[in-house]
């Protein structure tokens, strides 16, 4: 039973079994560790550095009348962080904190679709999101909103108030865009009870924050001159004019009962199942309510939970988290990011570029599709002959299944023809297919 759990803790909270690492004699305290204190990070491009080498792209652009060869400065900065990702991923030592910053960055979803953040969205989890995973969902909910990453993805950057000094001269206008994301998807959610007009006043609240791109200070700045003046109105609770107040009402909708709901909801369906119990919803829920939003908290409360660790392997992997786990079953070193990310493009799931802010979907009919299944089984295939000469099928099955893998798998994969085909049965199970 022992190893039961482990394999339950590394598939359900983690990334999945590493080829050749040894389980921890108490999975769940191997769990609860990993919600101590943030390891250093090794240091890598902030936003700044991102915004100041795209404007450098672009000077060199125009200099050169658009004539421009090679990679750009801001392409490598958008390469390498997404690289540093899948490395970090591939070798994890707290997978269960890995897969933490991913829902979140998920929750707080800004895509690099728009071709204006690629080069930002790996500074964007490092600054906004990692930091504050087993912090305050207030503080966590304030650095990604002012985060020059989400101001520009959701148009903050250019919204101006209809009655400030630039809109009065006949500049932009406003945009509710953020406003109406926040309420909708990161706090509230439309349960919350917010209506239109608290849409507009939020939108004219925020106001004057906007993005330094072609100058210093390169990074989020306040823009005084377009900020909607006067005390705006939002859920009731009035808030005075000034950059202060962005901060004020984003820590007031953290806060809302409404919020501590919606998240115990999604960390619920991400963890247990598609459909959780309403005992695991409204025990996280406590747990948020009564910590005041920590984050730490309400992970705690998730592993507390026996619903989420019976039964195991309910919920379909997204594309994401089945090639992680194939990845770290095949033990493939962390030098070759670049496995993991394609196959994360191959299967539908490019990393960091949902197509829309509520972010990819974490239900499984949306990734169930039969020939979705069959693009991974191609996948796995393809893999599976690249490594076939390091690997031996059964001990494969073994480590990353254990006494999970159903016995109709073990003799598939002991009747295979050939050690690829084996590999792949391994990988194409639906218990591997699930977490």
């Amino acid at each position: 039973m022992v190893n039961a759990t482990w394999h339950v803790a590394a598939i359900r909270f983690g990334l999945g079994p590493r080829l050749g690492e040894a389980p921890p004699a108490d999975p769940r305290a191997w769990l609860g560790v990993q919600l101590g204190e943030e390891a250093p990070l090794p240091p890598g491009p902030s936003a700044g550095d991102g915004l100041r080498a795209r404007a450098e792209d672009i000077l060199d652009r125009n200099r050169s009348q658009g004539q421009l060869t090679g990679p750009t400065r801001a392409g490598q900065i958008a390469r390498s962080t997404a690289q540093a990702w899948a490395s970090r991923r591939l070798a994890a030592a707290a997978p269960f904190r890995e897969r933490l910053v991913d829902f979140w960055m998920n929750h707080l979803t800004a895509s690099r679709r728009s071709g204006q953040l690629s080069f930002l969205v790996g500074a964007y989890e490092r600054e906004a999101i990692r930091p504050h995973v087993t912090g305050r969902f207030a503080d966590m909910l304030v650095a990604a909103v002012l985060h020059p990453a989400m101001l520009i993805y959701l148009n903050a950057d250019s919204s101006v108030g209809p009655n400030s000094a630039f809109g009065q001269r006949g500049g932009r206008g406003l945009n509710e865009n953020l406003a109406r994301e926040v309420l909708e998807l990161h706090t509230l959610s439309p349960s919350g009870g917010y209506t239109q007009g608290d849409v507009t006043e939020f939108a004219r609240l925020l106001t004057g924050w906007s993005v330094a791109q072609r100058a210093e200070p390169f990074g989020t700045i306040f823009r005084r001159h377009a900020h909607e003046p006067g005390a705006k109105r939002v859920l009731g609770r009035p808030f005075e004019e000034g950059p202060e107040a962005a901060e004020a009402a984003l820590r007031f909708l953290a806060a809302q009962p409404a919020t501590h709901r919606h998240l115990a909801v999604k960390l619920a369906r991400h963890f247990v199942a598609d459909d959780p119990p309403p005992a695991a919803i409204r025990a996280i829920e406590a747990a948020l309510r009564d910590s005041d939003g920590d984050l730490g908290a309400a992970a705690r409360a998730l592993l507390a939970l026996e619903a989420a660790w019976e039964p195991p392997l309910g919920k379909l992997r997204t594309p994401g988290d089945y090639v992680l786990a194939l990845c770290r079953a095949t033990a493939l070193p962390e030098d070759r990011p670049e496995v993991a990310l394609n196959g994360m493009a191959a299967l539908g799931q490019p990393l960091w570029t949902a197509p829309q802010p509520i972010g990819w979907p974490d239900h499984g009919e949306a990734w169930a599709a039969p020939e979705a299944i069959m693009r991974r089984v191609d996948w796995a295939h393809t893999l599976a002959g690249r490594l076939q000469a390091l690997l031996e099928p059964r001990a494969v099955a073994a480590a990353v299944l254990g006494p999970l893998a159903r016995a109709e798998t073990v003799t598939a994969v002991d009747r295979a023809g050939s050690p690829r085909d084996a590999l792949t049965l391994v990988f194409s199970s639906p218990e591997f297919m699930r977490r």
